[in-house]
């Protein structure tokens, strides 16, 4: 608690009216919540402790809080200024002196560099590593606006995610951190394929020919079936690919 005395002066006339001065207990951190903030600063954070009644100043390292402002005794909230990545003292300065510090990090923005596999079925469920910096202490791992399904932060350059049900076409990934939320990396969910017709619908048993598949969401084609019998193949379009038919057994192939 605050002491006040009375200051007074004596002179050869006698002693003075007294002014009132008070004593205050220098103040005292405990805790600084959050204890990690982006290098651009700007989030608030809650100072706890003692003895903040009066404060006139608010440290993070060598560099003034943006803002502070005096809850009551024991607690002060403060804006952060930005900073260089690391550890710094915040402290608080009142009538009674400079408090202790505590210690607060400043991170550095997440960075993505890539994401492998950069593509998968709509429906979602593929493994995926992404790759980058400042990556350790992540909230959150985003494809486009959706959490992914789970994820593992495994050091600061790399996090394994499950991605989660998309719709087809191109999003974002990125990362959140104390540091901020990371650049974004394209992540493709392609489309289930979708057949139409085969021209021509059939040919000699000995294989050879070329067969034109016709349909939706082809540009992605990984295997070709003339029913359990690999066939190769060249993509020309979403819609058209042409395969070589294998050697078959007489009747009719599913080409799945």
């Amino acid at each position: 608690m605050p002491v006040p005395v009375q200051v007074t002066v004596t002179g050869p006339g006698g002693t003075s009216n007294g002014v009132t001065y008070t004593y205050a207990a220098g103040p005292v951190l405990s805790a600084v919540s959050p204890s990690q903030g982006p290098v651009s600063g700007g989030n608030t954070v809650t100072l706890t402790g003692s003895g903040f009644t009066g404060a006139t100043a608010v440290q993070f390292g060598p560099t003034p809080a943006v803002s502070f402002t005096v809850g009551s005794a024991t607690q002060i909230t403060a804006v952060a200024p930005p900073g260089s990545a690391g550890p710094v003292q915040v402290t608080v300065t009142g009538p009674g002196g400079t408090s202790n510090g505590i210690t607060y990090f400043y991170v550095g923005l997440p960075t993505l560099s890539a994401v492998s596999p950069s593509q998968g079925p709509a429906s979602g469920g593929t493994a995926v590593t992404l790759t980058g910096t400042n990556l350790l202490g992540a909230t959150a791992v985003k494809f486009g606006t959706v959490d992914a399904t789970s994820f593992t932060v495994v050091s600061a350059i790399q996090i394994n995610a499950v991605a989660p049900p998309g719709s087809a076409g191109t999003v974002q990934v990125t990362v959140i951190t104390p540091g901020g939320t990371s650049n974004g990396v394209p992540y493709t969910y392609a489309a289930v394929p979708v057949l139409t017709s085969a021209v021509p619908g059939q040919g000699p048993l000995g294989g050879g020919n070329t067969v034109t598949l016709f349909g939706t969401g082809l540009t992605t084609t990984s295997a070709v079936h003339f029913g359990s019998t690999l066939a190769a193949f060249t993509v020309v379009s979403d819609t058209w690919v042409t395969a070589t038919a294998p050697a078959g057994s007489a009747g009719a192939a599913t080409l799945p």
